[in-house]
């Protein structure tokens, strides 16, 4: 049975037998070309069936226009949503809708103002206390691992604030990172499911999720019993309000921090990570970002005010967020046999939107390898295709998080290009590792600074 009927090319079991070792090698390399070579749309059964698509107006038709006809796929519904509870990301329908609506409003300016001080605060903290150290010795570090430290340490505290213990949130951390690779495995190679049964390695994988579980729980039933005032998003978790005036359990309050937790630390991280190796390939666009900064905040810190006049460095990051988008693919489940443009798409077929190929497609984008932040800025903005630029998915389904992210990246961003450079260390090979989101293989090793 197949998925699509118009353009109506298949790959089959033969065929992916014979490219396993390309498509095990690297996903997304075998599977732009094969888009470029087929007009972006291709039906592939790996052994299951799946659509796949880089063209922007089916991505739109499916995220936005018909969104209601798609939900997210078993994967997401099963796996993901065992680890991580029936979140924003997880959830699907009116459920998904309800908690939408209720999150949304809590993230207005006055919030994301507050939380905006205490994210400056930990990334001050960070420079003084570990970057200033490796810089002094000129340190070769692996940018992926301090980036997630830093991304760890400053979505933290924006979730849950100043008081909570380090040593917690390190093993939450920890728990986190652990169960998250549990699961890529677990995704990548389904074939060893019976196994992780019979080793016992779902039973301790699960033992893991209920330990990490509880710690968040402690810090949410102590936050509840407090009288003090916090300006955080467990704040606002615990003090959003549905229609009828009742608030979210527990639970839910649980599901969602986590949700942003995950979300938040892994994408941050991994961007942050490209965005530097970038800015190190390019010292001209580098000088550029430095003089900005210089010239708007001279020797200040950032403020949420002065964030809107940083736009060089929102564009720095938009671009780097381009050429790799850290959810490089984002797939869905047709409720409903569904039509686009002669695109007849099956129910319960999945489809799924190939970002890093859109994102690099010489039809949308002139010289779509080329690091070149001046593509967003607002003119060029204005020319670009609808839904051919998703860092952060598109429709309702838009990430939450996305200003959340941003103004973080920009502040990291601002504060370290004044202090520090990063000089990539040579000879060494960095290549994309399509996990949940775009890591790269081996890191991205370089040498540390002072300026």
């Amino acid at each position: 049975m197949g998925g699509i009927k118009n353009n109506r090319r298949k790959y089959n079991i033969i065929k992916t037998l014979l490219n396993f070792p390309r498509l095990l090698r690297n996903p997304v390399y075998f599977f732009q070309k094969t888009l470029n070579d087929n007009e972006g749309l291709m039906e592939f059964r790996l052994p299951y069936n799946f659509v796949l698509t880089d063209r922007p107006e089916l991505i739109r038709h499916i995220f936005q226009k018909n969104h209601r006809n798609y939900i997210k796929t078993k994967i997401v519904r099963n796996d993901l949503r065992q680890a991580m509870g029936n979140g924003l990301l997880t959830s699907n329908g009116e459920y998904w809708l309800k908690q939408r609506r209720v999150i949304q409003k809590g993230f207005h300016r006055k919030r994301l103002e507050g939380i905006s001080k205490i994210m400056i605060t930990e990334i001050k903290d960070y420079m003084d206390t570990v970057m200033d150290d490796l810089a002094e010795k000129e340190a070769e570090i692996d940018l992926t691992k301090e980036m997630a430290h830093l991304a760890f340490r400053v979505v933290s505290k924006g979730l849950f604030g100043e008081e909570v213990d380090e040593e917690k949130l390190k093993l939450i951390d920890r728990v986190i990172t652990e169960v998250q690779q549990f699961i890529i495995n677990r995704l990548r190679k389904p074939f060893l499911k019976p196994w992780y049964y019979i080793s016992g390695a779902n039973y301790r994988n699960q033992k893991l999720i209920d330990q990490g579980n509880e710690m968040i729980l402690e810090v949410i039933r102590e936050r509840k019993a407090s009288e003090g005032e916090f300006d955080d998003l467990l704040q606002m978790l615990i003090e959003s309000r549905y229609e009828d005036g009742e608030g979210m359990t527990e639970q839910q309050i649980l599901e969602e921090a986590l949700i942003l937790m995950v979300a938040g630390h892994e994408t941050s991280a991994m961007s942050l990570s490209w965005t530097w190796m970038l800015l190190a390939q390019n010292p001209d666009t580098e000088k550029k970002l430095l003089h900005t900064v210089e010239e708007t905040l001279g020797e200040e810190a950032p403020t949420f005010e002065k964030l809107r006049e940083l736009g060089y460095t929102l564009q720095v990051v938009e671009e780097s967020m381009r050429l790799y988008p850290p959810a490089w693919i984002v797939d869905r489940e047709p409720l409903e046999k569904d039509e686009f443009e002669g695109v007849e798409i099956k129910k319960g077929v999945d489809i799924a939107a190939l970002i890093y190929g859109l994102h690099r497609n010489e039809k949308y984008w002139e010289y779509p390898d080329k690091f070149d932040p001046e593509r967003f800025n607002e003119a060029n903005k204005k020319t670009q295709t609808p839904y051919s630029y998703l860092p952060f998915g598109g429709g309702p389904r838009l990430c939450i998080g996305n200003n959340f992210a941003l103004m973080e990246m920009q502040y990291i961003l601002a504060m370290f290009v004044r202090r520090y450079r990063f000089e990539l260390i040579k000879k060494q090979e960095i290549e994309i590792l399509p996990m949940i989101t775009l890591r790269a293989k081996n890191g991205i090793k370089v040498k540390v600074k002072r300026r």
